[in-house]
């Protein structure tokens, strides 16, 4: 039997050549913390996402992510603020966020995210440490709400995703290098 998932995708600039070659519908979530044109990028994605019908998040910035009327706001681990919630925000509206430890889960709790991607599961070159698939599910259990798997994840270990608990993949370097096909959804 297939698990079905959500897939997310990590962008840092607005590339149509790259995004292109996605056939699936994907939520693209897009941080860059240093971008000198941030808002225009923005502007670009956003319209982009709603002619392919990708769901759209900001990374860090619930203010232009209301303000564009965007699908969510992603809080990186680093975010430890609890201001998120009390907000009015409009129906549809997600926040989703990533946790590396079951301290980092909680505070996602209280940030009222919907989703939490939970890293990394695979071994990557960015973390000498990963959680691996018993660990990743021991800390899946921590919560109620939904995890979603990032790190390390690629054509070899995609199979081991049906042993986690996860209910979505999130990837950068992966889907950047591959490509998306319609059969990633399900495997």
């Amino acid at each position: 039997m297939h698990k079905y998932y959500h897939i997310y995708y990590f962008i840092d600039k607005f590339n149509i050549k790259e995004l292109l070659n996605i056939n699936i519908k994907i939520n693209l979530i897009y941080r860059n913390f240093k971008s000198s044109n941030y808002l225009n990028e923005v502007l670009k994605i956003k319209k982009f996402c709603k002619k392919k019908k990708f769901k759209f998040f900001l990374a860090n910035n619930i203010k232009i992510a209301k303000m564009l009327d965007l699908d969510g706001l992603y809080l990186p681990s680093f975010n430890k603020k609890l201001k998120y919630s009390n907000l009015n925000l409009k129906k549809g509206f997600k926040i989703i966020g990533s946790a590396h430890n079951v301290n980092e889960i909680k505070i996602k709790e209280k940030q009222n995210c919907e989703y939490i991607f939970l890293s990394p599961l695979f071994k990557t070159n960015k973390h000498k440490h990963y959680l691996n698939i018993i660990k990743f599910n021991l800390i899946s259990n921590a919560t109620k709400i939904k995890i979603v798997c990032l790190g390390g994840i690629n054509s070899s270990n995609l199979k081991k995703i049906n042993l986690t608990k996860s209910k979505g993949i999130a990837a950068i370097s992966w889907i950047k290098k591959n490509g998306l096909n319609k059969n990633l959804g399900r495997f």
